[in-house]
């Protein structure tokens, strides 16, 4: 991709994690988690079953749901972790790559939030979507919200935000942008200004996203063998078109 080669990726998920609690409050989940619970007791037998989020990030969107399900996090960092640790302390936490992870037990449903926009490739979403099917029960579920489709992104995307807590005031503007659109990826560059204490610095970070079509989604989680369905998902400020890609496992996969 072009762009600044020399600029540090995700910093926001290492060395400026320290951020992640102003930068998202738990409480901007409870409207999107309302979707994923329903269709959760839609789609399970009542009971407190045992579900795994893989990329659980600081653990926001799983807070709203450990009332309901007994779960289990996975993700790459482990500053991330911590976050999610401090948040739901009755979670078990383990690092790993949701697309190589194996943790030897099953659940009843596996669910992916906006990590899985860090897979790239179709190779590794066809990874990340046996991971899945490894770890569920025999018609167990698959649900997924991929924040972007090739059919609906639209350029730039520009988001801000001021938000503070005790001494410290952070204001960051966020750019997403499609490089080349010939390849499977987007660039979101965020700037943060942080004040703390009278003083103000500014930090750059870097992400690089997955942008498939809608079909790609559909039939890669078929061909890890699941029937997919489609569910509205309502919840982009600018009214986007999106989705919960719901997948049920079929015997024999």
């Amino acid at each position: 991709m072009n762009g600044d080669k020399l600029m540090m990726c995700n910093r926001l998920y290492n060395d400026l994690s320290y951020l992640w609690p102003l930068v998202s409050f738990p409480q901007d989940y409870a409207k999107e988690a309302s979707y994923w619970r329903r269709v959760l007791r839609e789609k399970l037998e009542p009971g407190r079953h045992k579900i795994l989020e893989l990329g659980v990030g600081g653990g926001h969107h799983l807070s709203h749901l450990t009332d309901d399900f007994q779960a289990t996090a996975v993700d790459l960092s482990e500053s991330m972790l911590a976050h999610s640790q401090r948040l739901n302390p009755g979670v078990e936490h383990q690092v790993g790559d949701m697309r190589t992870v194996r943790l030897n037990k099953k659940f009843s449903a596996v669910l992916i939030h906006d990590a899985i926009g860090y897979i790239l490739t179709e190779k590794d979403l066809i990874a990340t979507f046996k991971t899945a099917a490894i770890h569920l029960k025999l018609s167990g579920i698959f649900i997924m919200a991929p924040d972007n489709f090739r059919e609906t992104f639209q350029e730039p995307r520009i988001h801000h935000e001021i938000r503070s807590s005790g001494a410290m005031e952070v204001t960051y503007v966020e750019y997403e942008h499609d490089p080349d659109p010939q390849d499977s990826m987007i660039e979101s560059i965020i700037v943060y200004f942080i004040r703390e204490k009278g003083a103000l610095h500014i930090e750059q970070d870097r992400h690089v996203l997955g942008l498939f079509p809608l079909q790609t989604w559909l039939d890669l989680m078929n061909q890890a063998g699941f029937d997919v369905e489609k569910v509205p998902h309502p919840v982009h400020d600018d009214g986007r078109e999106a989705y919960l890609l719901v997948g049920t496992l079929r015997e024999g996969t």
